[in-house]
């Protein structure tokens, strides 16, 4: 179970993309996620830490503040955000629902 002072962010990844992008929803096992798109293939786990760096740019928290919790070998993760500012529920929304590219 997460600790209180994280978020946890369901994510949905398209590794191979021609450019890294975040926004977008998609519904998922773990319910409304999160689309990111990565141009890492998924290798090795590099489309992962694409995605994980790439949710912490979208975020403005650092990348080691995102950690993987769910879904290593599955395009479905759950990602936790340590301590997150009040906003990154709003930001997470936008990113996901719309309005913001």
């Amino acid at each position: 179970m997460p600790a209180p002072d994280t978020l946890t962010v369901a994510v949905r990844v398209k590794p191979g993309a021609s450019r890294d992008r975040v926004g977008g929803r998609f519904d998922g096992p773990h319910g409304p996620a999160l689309v990111i798109a990565v141009h890492a293939p998924a290798v090795d786990g590099r489309a992962t830490e694409a995605a994980r760096r790439a949710l912490a740019g979208a975020l403005g928290v650092r990348p080691a503040a995102v950690s993987l919790r769910t879904g290593a070998a599955s395009r479905d993760k759950l990602f936790l955000v340590d301590r997150p500012g009040p906003e990154l529920s709003g930001l997470l929304c936008r990113l996901r629902d719309g309005s913001v590219e």
